[in-house]
C-alpha cells in the first residue's frame, strides 16, 4: 500500500490529536505551558499542524504523559524477530553504495 499522506498532513493530524489529548486532560494551552515549558504559542503552532522543534514536541508529549508512546514513532529493531535471523552480530554503522554493473556493448563500456 501506497501512503499519500504528504509530510504536512501528518503534522496537522498530530497536531489535531495532542490538541484532543490536552482538551480531554481537561488542560489549556497555558495550563501545557506552564506543565511542559514549551510557549503557548508554539502549543498554539503545533495543534494548527506548523512545524515545531523536536524538543517541544516531546517536552508537551511528556507534559500529556504520552511519552511512553514515543517508542512506538520508531521502533527498536532489536524487537523484531527477524533482527535475530541476521548472520552478523555487529550492528551495522553505514550503507554500502551499489555496485554499478558494467556492460560491453559495441567494444565500449556502458553503465547499465
Amino acid at each position: 500500500m501506497i501512503n499519500k499522506f504528504r509530510y504536512q498532513d501528518y503534522q496537522k493530524l498530530l497536531g489535531n490529536r495532542i490538541k484532543q489529548y490536552r482538551i480531554n486532560a481537561e488542560m489549556s494551552q497555558q495550563d501545557l505551558e506552564n506543565e511542559s515549558g514549551v510557549s503557548v504559542r508554539s502549543i498554539s503552532r503545533l495543534e494548527q499542524g506548523a512545524s515545531v522543534q523536536l524538543e517541544s514536541l516531546i517536552k508537551i508529549l511528556m507534559a500529556l504523559k504520552l511519552d511512553g508512546n514515543i517508542d512506538l514513532l520508531v521502533p527498536d529493531q532489536t524487537k523484531r524477530p527477524s533482527y535475530y535471523l541476521k548472520d552478523s552480530e555487529r550492528q551495522r554503522q553505514r550503507v554500502r553504495r551499489k555496485r554499478v554493473q558494467r556492460v560491453a556493448l559495441n567494444g565500449e563500456m556502458k553503465s547499465k
